[in-house]
């Protein structure tokens, strides 16, 4: 079978939960077959799995920390046995800092921990994927893939007790950049999608404060981003709708990061 005609795969990192999972239910929902990454065990997350299958999709879980080079091996060898091919690679891992320290205050040790996860990880997984689609792309003309990576408007919106935060994700805004330039050769797309404010378990002890500044006029569309709002926008670059916009940035943040007056 030509692997035009066979159901294509994604790798989503972090794909078990938050911003991750919705961007995993869209594309299950397009019949995009899954590889999810996360840290949990397995069976912490069949129920996850479960949702997923039942959209009618085969979905394999890839256990691994990607900020080690051990575990980002093991991750893409479990998707060369299971599935023979990786069309798709959306770049979605992430932590904040344990604690948000004013920028005079933070340590060392919580800047390496968020570069390791947040930029180190992605970088070097990007590089091994990205020679695989390349191999795919030599081999079979008519391969389709691209690399999406989920970063913030922190990429360039500056938060001074998480400094460390924004340093990462403005890396991985520059990272968008040079693979798309590296990768243009072989017309393999990559994009970067910027999320503003989400609606997750991970912003759960915060939804007071920021209902309010919802209500305030933090963004122009006075609500919060839901997964979905993401994996949307992930699902049309998965379809090859954005053809000719490798590079491009698209943000899903509801006008968060307009300047107004």
């Amino acid at each position: 079978m030509n692997k035009a005609d066979m159901k294509k795969t994604a790798l989503i990192t972090g794909g078990s939960r938050g911003i991750g999972f919705g961007i995993a239910m869209e594309l299950a929902m397009e019949g995009v077959n899954l590889a999810i990454n996360g840290i949990r065990p397995e069976d912490e997350v069949s129920e996850v799995l479960e949702k997923l299958r039942a959209r009618g999709v085969e979905v394999i879980y890839c256990q691994g920390n990607v900020s080690q080079k051990s575990d980002r091996e093991s991750i893409l060898d479990k998707i060369r046995t299971e599935f023979g091919q990786l069309n798709f690679l959306v770049n979605n891992a992430g932590v904040a800092p344990k604690q948000r320290n004013d920028l005079l205050e933070a340590t060392e040790e919580s800047f390496e921990r968020v570069m390791l996860t947040n930029l180190q990880g992605p970088y070097f997984l990007t590089q091994e994927a990205a020679r695989w689609l390349v191999e795919q792309k030599k081999e079979d003309e008519s391969f389709s893939g691209a690399i999406i990576n989920i970063t913030s408007v922190s990429a360039t919106m500056a938060s001074v007790n998480r400094g460390e935060y924004c340093v990462s994700k403005a890396g991985m805004a520059m990272m968008t950049q040079l693979f798309a330039a590296r990768l243009g050769e072989f017309d393999i797309p990559v994009y970067e999608v910027r999320p503003g404010v989400i609606e997750t378990d991970m912003t759960a002890a915060v939804k007071e404060k920021y209902d309010k500044l919802f209500r305030n006029g933090l963004a122009v569309q006075a609500r919060w981003g839901q997964a979905s709002d993401v994996g949307k926008i992930v699902l049309a670059m998965v379809k090859g709708l954005l053809p000719y916009s490798t590079g491009a940035v698209i943000m899903a943040d509801g006008g968060l990061s307009i300047p107004r007056l």
